[in-house]
């Protein structure tokens, strides 16, 4: 009966274990990624390699990069990796990758984040898309790196401030210096004067030291611990106050170790020890017991008083006659005594370039480190100032000119988040003294700026302004693309060379030139200038923003705080705008059915090719598409994408639609739907694209958006209405309406454009 329960267990038994998968078999172990905020710093981590997860909307947070592709430590993680494309806003995983340092990071704006550019850091990173590899298992917890406390090294212990009780222990190895003894531990005795402790004031010297100070002071020392004749201390052991017997003028003593004498006979040091004579009776009667043996007695031993203890009357009390041998004399006499116990002297029979000089080791205090400004954010521009070395100025104007900007310098407060500054000097020819990116802080400019020599020569300032725009401002010598370009201009009296034709080729390149002009000419002088009117055919504007004339070089400085005020206010830093970053271009494209889909794709390709050549983002140039048929289509608007890459992108996906012409319509649609959004400060362009006559009116709807301000391109192909083509176009018709016979030239025009568009930029008046 028993055995049939008993089997049927045991059979179920043995099933569920033949069933049973092995331990840890066919278990697959997940990725733990640790979140992190928008601010955490790759070089906070410690981990060459590591598995992140980002937060949505970093982007606001401003949080800095530096770099592009390669990123300098210090930068955001989350930014950085939003600005290489590899997580969007809405945040998600990132895997980082720690490298070596670079010798330079450059920046650049990507998915509307800007990152700054840097000249040299110690550690790198990059990031990728946080999908691990099959097998590798990133680290499910991050170990964050935490400053380090502040050590301050004494010989021959260390201690870590603010402890107030020290161990000093001797080397048993010396033997004149040091107590042969292990160690020897100091502890500082309660005071009750009112004087806060505070670092060491006084290096007390080691007994050896002839000078009078530094031997009362030893001997103050040795008589405030109880210590014996034969004891002094070290300074550098323990910041305290030494408490005195008297309770008159009392200074704070120094950190001393224990030292120890050569013994010797209390005779012997009275038989070699003379106590300087003085007339004041009761100078005369103090000795001076217990002197140290001196290995040659033909120098006789002198003890000095402290210098804040040479007259007895200024101890503390009333003072009053005291009579020689009176009680208040004795009194006086032992106060002397315990104040002026000797130290030991210098032992003539020692040679010091043999033995070398006993010079104490000072121990500096902790000293925090100097605070270095990363620059006034409110004042990002990269500016160059082109400094006259012509012979005309001579060494003191030279001299004072050099003294501007050195104060210059220290008004804007340069660093890599503010202004960057560089100084060219010209005369003959232009010379870079030192570019953006070789002095990240005002403090390192200055002596920098005192250094420079006067190269001599005329005012070519022409050649100079050449100079900067072909060569000074480059990616290599720091500028950072994203910082509006400034050239400074000082001048003594006038140029030597025409300036017109070099300017405007450096405001085209989005330099904003400004032109100090110091005892600039006169009526009279006027006769032997080059090129007249000079300064308003050189500055990016002739409204006055840009010209600041000075009447003499000793009132240069006054013109300091004037002059960094506009040079910062980028807002008016019109120049930084150019041809190519400062538009608002909507395309209109025809997608009716006589376009076909291939042909369609052609003039999509024609329409990226355009926007290849401008800057792009919601700072730069914006680009918008409108598709019409009868109807219209807002693709996409001004803004949308804020990337290059991501326009780019956008334009390949728009599906052809098919239909009527509609051309008038389409015109007042993009009016509304784009330009009513346009910038203030954006040029307005409008290119439409056409194969066909229109269905509706055009010469009402083009000329409604021309009166605001829009300028009109209009393209034709195979069966377009050339007096269509006409309606549309801004004037002159030349410059701005163009056919073709056949979709597939289209991109010959791709130039044209471009050219035509600059050209009406660079056209605009400077006033």
């Amino acid at each position: 009966m028993l055995k049939t329960p008993l089997t049927a267990f045991c059979i179920a038994v043995l099933l569920s274990c033949s069933g049973a998968k092995p331990n840890g078999k066919n278990k697959k172990q997940k990725q733990v990624v640790p979140a992190i905020d928008c601010d955490v710093r790759a070089g906070r981590i410690n981990a060459p390699e590591f598995i992140v997860k980002c937060p949505a909307n970093c982007r606001e947070t401003k949080e800095r990069v530096y770099g592009t592709e390669v990123f300098a430590s210090i930068s955001s993680i989350c930014n950085a990796a939003i600005h290489s494309g590899v997580i969007s806003n809405s945040g998600g995983k990132v895997i980082v990758k720690k490298m070596a340092g670079q010798a330079s990071y450059k920046g650049s704006l990507a998915n509307s984040v800007r990152s700054l550019s840097l000249p040299t850091w110690r550690e790198s990173f990059s990031v990728s898309v946080g999908k691990p590899k099959k097998g590798v298992i990133y680290p499910s917890t991050l170990d964050y790196a935490t400053p380090k406390q502040t050590t301050v090294k004494t010989a021959p212990g260390d201690y870590t401030e603010p402890s107030l009780t020290t161990t000093t222990t001797a080397p048993p190895t010396t033997t004149t210096v040091t107590i042969p003894t292990t160690t020897t531990t100091t502890t500082a005795r309660p005071t009750t004067t009112s004087a806060k402790p505070r670092a060491t004031l006084h290096k007390v010297r080691e007994a050896g030291s002839s000078h009078p100070y530094f031997s009362a002071l030893a001997r103050q020392s040795q008589s405030a611990q109880g210590k014996g004749p034969m004891q002094a201390f070290r300074s550098g052991s323990i910041n305290r106050f030494v408490p005195r017997t008297n309770s008159g003028v009392q200074r704070a003593e120094t950190n001393v170790a224990v030292r120890r004498q050569p013994p010797v006979s209390s005779g012997a040091a009275y038989s070699r020890v003379q106590t300087p004579q003085h007339t004041n009776p009761i100078y005369s009667r103090v000795q001076t017991p217990q002197h140290t043996a001196q290995s040659n007695p033909a120098f006789a031993r002198r003890d000095w008083t402290h210098p804040a203890n040479t007259r007895p009357d200024l101890l503390s009390g009333t003072r009053r006659p005291t009579a020689p041998g009176s009680d208040d004399s004795k009194a006086l006499l032992e106060t002397i005594h315990n104040r002026e116990t000797p130290t030991e002297s210098w032992d003539p029979a020692l040679n010091p370039f043999e033995s070398g000089f006993r010079i104490p080791e000072q121990n500096t205090p902790a000293r925090a480190p100097d605070i270095i400004s990363e620059g006034d954010p409110n004042c990002k521009v990269d500016v160059a100032f082109l400094m006259d070395g012509s012979w005309s100025i001579g060494k003191r104007r030279f001299k004072i000119q050099k003294d501007f900007l050195v104060e210059v310098s220290q008004v804007m407060n340069v660093g890599v988040v503010g202004p960057m500054m560089g100084i060219i000097q010209y005369g003959d020819d232009a010379v870079t003294e030192f570019s953006l990116k070789q002095f990240s802080n005002s403090k390192d400019l200055k002596p920098a700026i005192n250094k420079i020599v006067q190269k001599g020569g005329v005012s070519n300032v022409g050649k100079a302004l050449s100079y900067i725009n072909k060569q000074f401002f480059s990616d290599a010598n720091g500028n950072r693309g994203g910082a509006p370009n400034v050239a400074v201009v000082l001048v003594d009296g006038w140029p030597t060379d025409k300036v017109e034709e070099a300017s405007r080729l450096a405001r085209e390149s989005g330099i904003n030139i400004f032109f100090v002009t110091i005892e600039g000419p006169d009526e009279n002088e006027k006769q032997n200038v080059v090129e007249a009117n000079f300064v308003d055919k050189a500055v990016c504007r002739t409204n006055g923003f840009y010209s600041l004339p000075i009447a003499s070089w000793f009132a240069l400085r006054k013109a300091v705080h004037p002059l960094v005020k506009r040079v910062c206010d980028t807002e008016r830093l019109v120049c930084s705008k150019t041809c190519l970053n400062a538009n608002d271009i909507a395309f209109v494209i025809d997608g009716s059915s006589s376009v076909g889909t291939g042909n369609f794709r052609t003039v999509l390709q024609f329409v990226a090719n355009v926007t290849r050549e401008f800057e792009i983002s919601d700072t730069d140039t914006r680009v918008g598409v409108v598709q019409y048929t009868y109807e219209q289509r807002l693709e996409f608007a001004f803004g949308q994408y804020d990337n290059k890459a991501e326009l780019l992108n956008a334009i390949k996906r728009i599906n052809y639609w098919s239909g009527g012409t509609s051309t008038g319509a389409a015109i007042t649609y993009a009016d509304d739907k784009l330009f009513s959004k346009s910038k203030p400060n954006k040029r307005k362009i409008m290119i439409v694209i056409t194969d066909g006559r229109s269905y509706d009116d055009v010469r009402a709807p083009a000329l409604a958006v021309q009166r605001k301000g829009v300028v009109a391109y209009s393209i034709g192909i195979a069966w377009a209405a050339q007096d269509e083509l006409e309606y549309i176009a801004t004037d002159p018709d030349r410059e701005h309406s163009f056919f073709v016979d056949e979709f597939d030239n289209l991109y010959k025009y791709v130039p044209k454009i471009i050219h035509n568009i600059c050209q009406e930029f660079n056209s605009q008046p400077r006033n």
